[in-house]
């Protein structure tokens, strides 16, 4: 299985991990549907016991998303004169207090603009960062991360509506079509990129195996998927797709609706149900 540091491009995708999200707004755990603000529901006010939670049913990855940072509504992180801002951004310290609850590894984005952004979520706890809206705006930040940290700590997001990539936290359509952007970020280094379809976002409608398997085979990176994973049958779908590249799942209101269990949707994305 595919999860850790270290790993190269050339090896085989064995089996699809699943990645519990915990999306933040304020300190708390939220859902927004298709990255809606006004659209969002509440799951707890303690994020390190909901990682806690995702760790004990077996969770091998967390993807954990800053949507203040992504929405552009939190305060500066870090200034050269002074380091960490005083007053770090509630959704920052709920990363650390995640690190410090449990030992599984972090995939962490939102509002990520900068090298020292990106170093400073790092040096907070994530295990590696997501870098979204600056990979359209600004990608030689992708490259100058990518040999900063390793190809390894950087995913890059790829969030599309309609096909074509939105950034700011979903706020803005780009001209850009999600396969263009992965390309540019695979000439750039980057090996592993998180795809989202919008419009199924939080929605439980399925999520888009095929938009996902082709962007994947097209590009030649590892897709992690996201939007729309409504039961096991997404997971098992997606799981036929790992040849093609599809290395894993970010699955958040199906998790918290209760509509499918952390344990059952691992033992679905090996084939294990019913060994």
């Amino acid at each position: 299985m595919v999860t850790g540091l270290g790993g190269s491009e050339q090896e085989a995708i064995v089996t699809l991990v699943i990645f519990p999200a915990i999306d933040l707004r304020a300190g708390r755990v939220v859902r927004l549907r298709q990255g809606d603000p006004s659209a969002q529901t509440v799951y707890g006010d303690d994020p390190a016991a909901v990682a806690r939670r995702w760790a004990a049913q077996g969770a091998e990855w967390l993807h954990v998303v800053n949507l203040d940072g992504a929405l552009e509504s939190q305060k500066p992180v870090f200034s050269e004169k002074t380091g960490f801002s005083p007053d770090l951004p509630i959704n920052l310290r709920r990363l650390a207090e995640i690190r410090a609850a449990t030992v599984i590894p972090i995939q962490f984005g939102g509002g990520l603009r900068t090298v020292a952004d990106a170093a400073h979520a790092l040096a907070l706890g994530a295990t590696r960062v997501v870098l979204g809206t600056v990979a359209v705006r600004q990608p030689e930040i992708v490259r100058e991360a990518v040999a900063e940290f390793g190809a390894e700590r950087v995913v890059v997001g790829i969030d599309a509506r309609d096909g074509q990539v939105a950034i700011h936290g979903w706020q803005e359509t780009s001209t850009l079509d999600a396969l263009t952007v992965a390309r540019r970020m695979r000439d750039l280094g980057v090996l592993r990129v998180v795809y989202t379809d919008i419009a199924r976002d939080g929605a439980l409608t399925g999520v888009n195996v095929t938009a996902t398997a082709a962007l994947a085979r097209a590009s030649k990176l590892r897709v992690i998927a996201s939007g729309g994973v409504a039961g096991l049958a997404d997971i098992r779908a997606l799981a036929a797709h790992v040849a093609d590249g599809i290395e894993g799942v970010i699955v958040g209101q199906a998790l918290y609706t209760g509509a499918m269990g952390l344990r059952e949707a691992i033992a679905a994305a090996g084939g294990e149900e019913n060994q």
